[in-house]
């Protein structure tokens, strides 16, 4: 499966049963978690999200809003007996804030932490099922958006195919990468003979807080899904640019000139007790559109 879980759907403020900013990936057997807004742990427990799964967590920018609840989680992932590594993406002085509180507590991790930090775009993780990318967007301090892909081999086997073709199981990997199979006799099995074209990897695009930014459409390129921050309605626009943030229609003109699949609005301001409005906003400039609700799997397809 690969989908999307909304944790925490608001901005800075909680208000009206809305969480700050958090959300779980799932993609093959692995969940990736994005930002970590204060009551995180408690979204995850109401949810039923295993922080077992958990490997890897990525902090767009450290407004607080993002990141306050993860000192608590990774001390509650020890006390829980976790003993497996967790690698943490941010840009620089995350772990230099989780030291000292730490610190103070007279606290440690029974498990291996390890903290990386994000200083540019470019290639952060990547495994044999998923890869994970960055970008940055145009916030008041250092922030980055993620690109999580699938990681699937170009090519898939034809079984009837390969069987006919006498095409030993060990090569088939090869085949998967598009490679060409010689027999010993030195016959050469064209690949494209025994595979098909396998399915285009599907992709989801999280853009984090950003002014209005019309470069962000390179990033969102065809994404399936495509999160975008929609903090106020348009009539609040000149409030939103002076505040680094974006409304509902500019968040769907990204998503129309992107040509993504569909579009998830949220970060949403405190200010706003009815979030309804911002979708039927969004929707008379990109039709598929949706509000990131708390507690809804989105499938990426």
């Amino acid at each position: 499966m690969f989908g999307v879980t909304i944790l925490g759907n608001n901005s800075a403020l909680p208000a009206y049963d809305r969480h700050p900013t958090a959300q779980v990936v799932s993609i093959q057997d692995q969940s990736i978690l994005i930002d970590c807004g204060e009551a995180t742990q408690i979204q995850m427990s109401r949810y039923k999200v295993k922080r077992s799964k958990i490997n890897h967590i990525f902090i767009s920018h450290l407004h607080g809003d993002h990141y306050f609840g993860l000192i608590g989680l990774i001390t509650s992932m020890g006390l829980l007996g976790r003993t497996s590594e967790l690698s943490i993406f941010s840009p620089p002085g995350l772990k230099e804030i989780v030291d000292m509180q730490l610190a103070v507590a007279g606290s440690s991790i029974p498990y291996p932490l390890h903290f990386h930090t994000i200083t540019g775009a470019g290639l952060l993780v990547e495994t044999p099922k998923f890869k994970v990318s960055c970008f940055p967007t145009q916030h008041r301090i250092p922030c980055y958006g993620f690109t999580i892909s699938e990681n699937k081999a170009p090519r898939k086997i034809n079984k009837e195919k390969v069987i006919a073709a006498d095409v030993p199981f060990s090569f088939y990997d090869e085949l998967k990468k598009g490679f060409d199979y010689e027999t010993k006799t030195g016959e050469v099995i064209k690949n494209e003979t025994v595979t098909d074209p396998a399915s285009p990897n599907k992709k989801y695009v999280y853009t984090a807080d950003t002014i209005f930014d019309i470069n962000l459409v390179a990033h969102a390129m065809d994404a399936n899904i495509l999160y975008h921050e929609a903090t106020y309605l348009q009539d609040q626009s000149q409030k939103a640019a002076e505040r680094f943030h974006a409304t509902t229609t500019q968040a769907a003109t990204i998503a129309k000139e992107a040509g993504v699949k569909r579009l998830l609005i949220g970060h949403f301001s405190s200010k706003y007790e009815s979030i309804e409005t911002h979708v039927q906003e969004a929707r008379t400039v990109f039709a598929s559109t949706d509000l990131a609700l708390e507690g809804v799997t989105f499938l990426v397809q």
